[in-house]
This record gives structure tokens, C-alpha cells and sequence, in this order.
């Protein structure tokens, strides 16, 4: 029971930390163009080889 008093904050630090990454993500506009990749991978100038 012991260990539950040391888990039980360090999990909810760890989930506060992630929660507080994703805001500052969204407030960056990290995820400003979700259509752009479903688009770009649908067009022909798409190539397999990287150019020099």
C-alpha cells in the first residue's frame, strides 16, 4: 500500500506532463494541415527515388 502513495502522484505528474505537451502543440499549430498528407500522397509527382 505504501508503493500506492509514491505511484498514484508520479502517474498523475506524468499525465499532467503529456497533457501540458499536446496544449502546447495545439497552440503552435503543430497540426495545422491534417488534409496535407492525405492529399501529397495521391498526386503523381510522388517519386520513389530521392533526387540528387
Amino acid at each position: 500500500m505504501e508503493i500506492l502513495a509514491i505511484l498514484i502522484p508520479v502517474s498523475l505528474l506524468l499525465g499532467g506532463i503529456g497533457l501540458a505537451a499536446f496544449f502546447w502543440a495545439m497552440k503552435t499549430k503543430q497540426f495545422d494541415d491534417p488534409d496535407g498528407d492525405a492529399q501529397r500522397i495521391l498526386t503523381k509527382d510522388w517519386d520513389d527515388r530521392p533526387k540528387p
